[in-house]
C-alpha cells in the first residue's frame, strides 16, 4: 500500500504546476497596441470635454497639486537628519 500512496501523491503535484509557474496572458487594454489604446482614450477625452464633464485644472489648482506631489516623493529626504 504504501508504493500506491507514494505514486498517486507524486502524480498529483506533477500534474498540477504552481501558479508561479504559469504565464500570464496580457488581458484588457495590456493586449491591445499602445497606438490603439491612445486614441480610444483620446476619444473618451474629447467626449468627455463635449459633454461638459471633464475638468479643468486652474493654474492655482495646478500649483497645488504639483506642490503636494512635490512634498510626498521627498518625503524620505525630509526625515533624514
Amino acid at each position: 500500500m504504501d508504493k500506491m500512496q507514494t505514486s498517486t501523491s507524486t502524480s498529483r503535484s506533477e500534474a498540477k504546476p504552481s501558479s508561479a509557474e504559469k504565464p500570464r496572458s496580457r488581458r484588457g487594454f495590456a493586449r491591445m497596441d499602445r497606438a490603439e489604446v491612445r486614441a480610444l482614450a483620446s476619444r473618451g477625452g474629447k467626449a468627455a470635454h463635449e459633454q461638459g464633464t471633464a475638468h479643468e485644472f486652474t493654474s492655482e489648482e495646478a500649483r497645488a497639486a504639483g506642490r503636494k506631489g512635490g512634498l510626498a516623493s521627498h518625503k524620505s529626504r525630509d526625515s533624514k537628519p
